[in-house]
């Protein structure tokens, strides 16, 4: 938690004009690459997008988008990155794909109350860009330690997750699991920044790698939003009805 503190303390002291020449520790070349992650990142929404609406239409949400999308990342992953077209390509359909796989939980939240997706990608999108711009800020390889921390919250998850499904779980456990993975994948923006940067300036230019991290981290961060806002009003209509019962 410490490190957390620290990271808003740098974020909240980031904006200032003296913490704003770290830009210089960029390279143009790095700056540049980052223009191309960032570029294809906003392509991969729209296609994540896209995605979601095709299962609202055609109801095509499920284990075969979920396989479709998993296949379309090791394909990607097992091309050499001069073959930028095709690994774009690639990237842009793992994104129609996962989108579609959380189509039926945008669903979900739309028969609930429509505004809570919009509200969800705004403060997904608001958290991302603040963690991503203070790992820009920040002294270069500052945050990078943090990745070991936060792959051991990860294996926590997972394991967590596991014992979930096979002795089954509480509603404290699903609780813990959402704000405490919600956590550990912001944590994740702000160290994939910092590492993809590390990595431009060694000549790493990957771009469509890069952008699908930063794009797994995103999704991530927008399901467990959702989730929480969903949940948070299911909670206030039951609320809603006790009290209409009692009056």
């Amino acid at each position: 938690m410490d490190a957390f503190a620290s990271l808003f303390q740098s974020s909240g002291k980031g904006w200032s004009h003296d913490s704003l020449k770290n830009f210089r520790q960029i390279s143009p070349a790095v700056q540049s690459h980052l223009k191309n992650v960032y570029l294809s990142l906003c392509c991969a929404l729209m296609a994540s997008a896209g995605g979601a609406y095709l299962h609202l239409m055609l109801n095509i949400g499920g284990l075969l988008t979920t396989i479709a999308c998993i296949g379309s990342i090791v394909w990607l992953l097992s091309i050499p990155p001069h073959e930028e077209q095709k690994r774009f390509g690639l990237l842009m359909a793992a994104a129609l794909f996962e989108g579609a796989c959380i189509g039926p939980l945008i669903e979900a939240a739309i028969k609930v109350d429509p505004s809570i997706v919009i509200s969800a990608f705004v403060g997904s999108a608001l958290a991302f860009a603040c963690f991503s711009g203070a790992a820009m800020l920040a002294r270069r390889r500052e945050y990078l330690y943090l990745g070991g921390l936060l792959s051991s919250g990860l294996s926590m998850l997972m394991w967590l997750h596991f014992a979930s499904a096979v002795f089954g779980g509480s509603a404290a456990i699903f609780k813990f699991e959402i704000y405490f993975g919600l956590l550990v994948f912001i944590g994740y923006v702000v160290v994939d920044t910092q590492e993809i940067i590390e990595l431009a300036h060694q000549g790493d230019m990957d771009y469509v790698k890069h952008s699908l991290n930063l794009f797994t981290d995103f999704v991530a961060i927008f399901v467990r939003i959702l989730i929480i806002m969903l949940k948070n009003s299911a909670d206030k209509e039951k609320n809603e009805k006790k009290k209409k019962r009692r009056d």
